[in-house]
């Protein structure tokens, strides 16, 4: 054994490695210019079930569909002894006006996940096996993607890594941000949203 480490020190070393993989890069997640992220990478702080169950510094909702880790939300798949099968997770925030919001997702095998922007739906799949947008070139099967969505005017133009998967979703004039538990695990990280004139 090297004389430099102990096995008291290397104790030490070894659990603040542990330490750090355990929260893992994208807890230290910081929000492009301009944009304020909607989780804090630590819990579910900010996050609710409606119509008033909070999740505030808890890591998971009360039915497990929900787990804040590593600085991301995953969708957890459906337990029939803890809750409904289709669950919908929403920020306590509502948003109303123009704005940006942008999110990285990876979705298991023929995962079946949404988001919700002020209510409406933005299907949010392993898109080449459950579709709707099976045509995609740009997606990457079990891998991050990028959803991209602008909101102006009450429409929402959305695409994911560049390539359009709604052109105008109308909206209404306020509302949250949300995130649908259907069908396997559903991984999301990097959730920010900046506000437009």
């Amino acid at each position: 054994m090297n004389p430099l480490f102990t096995a008291g020190s290397l104790l030490t070393v070894v659990l603040l490695l542990s330490a750090g993989c355990a929260s893992g890069p994208e807890a230290n997640f910081k929000p492009d210019p301009g944009f304020i992220s909607l989780t804090n990478g630590k819990d579910l702080t900010g996050w609710r079930y409606k119509p008033d169950e909070t999740f505030d510094g808890r890591t998971e909702s009360s039915d497990g569909r929900y787990t804040a880790r590593d600085g991301m939300i995953v969708v957890n798949d459906y337990d029939a002894a803890r809750g409904p099968h289709l669950r919908q997770l929403w920020t306590t925030a509502e948003f109303s006006g123009n704005f940006i919001l942008t999110l990285e997702f990876r979705a298991a095998v023929n995962a079946d996940s949404g988001i919700f922007i002020r209510e409406p739906q933005l299907q949010c799949r392993d898109y080449r096996v459950a579709g709707p947008y099976k045509d995609l070139k740009q997606y990457k099967p079990q891998d991050w993607n990028l959803i991209e969505v602008t909101v102006r005017d009450g429409v929402a133009r959305c695409t994911c890594n560049g390539e359009v998967l709604q052109e105008s979703l109308k909206l209404p004039a306020t509302g949250p941000i949300g995130l649908e538990a259907d069908r396997g695990q559903m991984e999301y990280r990097r959730i920010q949203l900046k506000r437009l004139p």
